[in-house]
């Protein structure tokens, strides 16, 4: 059946007899078809800091932190600045205070940060391997330092050195360590070697190693120290076991073991203070 211009669907408009188109109105513009309207334009942008004046900007800074340490030491200053102060040598350029006080938001303080392995100074953003590697080398001076003060007299008669010595080379390491101090008949420090090695709960430790190396560093006294990276310096059971087996090989030959301290971040524990030795 033909359709009537009734039939027409909407849209395609109607013709009369003489042939002429007749389209609907198609209303007013929907909100899409309208123009857009114009942009406004942009708030003007900051000027940017010129370079040279943020250059100046740290340099100033520097300046007075170095006058600050110069004239009142580090009494005057806060940790973050003292470590600024030492972060200056290694990022010559930037702005190092961000980064002072993230290491010590990680690690919680200044003995923390420089006892800090390598890989998780790395971690922290801004901290590279330059930055990774001065702080461990800061470390290590500082060890050297106190190993040098304890060697000065006999460990039995400076013994607030040796826990400074011990505490600063040991408190924040991650890993357990198992170090003997090797003593001469003046209870004089000979060595100090890393006997043992392990995990963040274990360090595989040899009685007859121990024994051995003492014979040939002609050491008449030990004393045994090993950390805890748990941060609690509570002797364990596993830590009793090794000592009266080292004791227990020891003892014939006629090399002493006069105590064995835990080192921890809390604290340091000393078996013979506890009656354990």
């Amino acid at each position: 059946m033909a359709r009537t211009p009734r039939d027409k669907p909407p849209g395609e408009g109607v013709s009369d007899v003489a042939g002429f188109v007749f389209r609907p109105d198609p209303g007013p513009p929907s909100p899409r078809a309208k123009a857009a309207p114009r942009s406004q334009k942009a708030a003007p942008s900051q000027p940017a800091v010129p370079a040279q004046d943020t250059k100046a900007h740290q340099s100033a800074h520097r300046a007075r932190l170095r006058t600050r340490f110069e004239q009142g030491g580090a009494a005057a200053m806060p940790d973050y600045e003292l470590l600024e102060l030492l972060l200056f040598r290694i990022v010559p350029r930037q702005d190092v205070k961000p980064l002072a006080k993230a290491l010590l938001a990680r690690f919680g303080d200044l003995a923390a940060v420089l006892g800090a392995a390598p890989a998780r100074i790395a971690e922290v953003p801004g901290a590279g391997p330059a930055v990774a590697l001065e702080l461990r080398v800061t470390q290590a001076v500082l060890e050297r330092a106190a190993q040098s003060q304890a060697k000065r007299r006999p460990i039995i008669s400076s013994w607030s050195a040796l826990l400074d010595y011990v505490r600063l080379a040991l408190a924040h390491a991650d890993t357990e360590q198992f170090r003997v101090l090797f003593l001469d008949r003046k209870n004089q420090l000979i060595a100090d070697e890393l006997m043992g090695k392990g995990s963040v709960d274990h360090a595989p430790v040899y009685p007859r190693e121990i024994v051995r190396r003492a014979l040939e560093l002609a050491a008449s006294a030990v004393i045994l120290v090993h950390n805890h990276p748990s941060g609690d310096p509570k002797p364990s059971a596993a830590d009793l076991a090794v000592t009266r087996e080292i004791v227990a090989a020891a003892k014939p030959l006629g090399i002493d073991v006069h105590d064995h301290l835990v080192v921890g971040s809390h604290g340091v524990a000393s078996f013979k203070s506890l009656g354990l030795l």
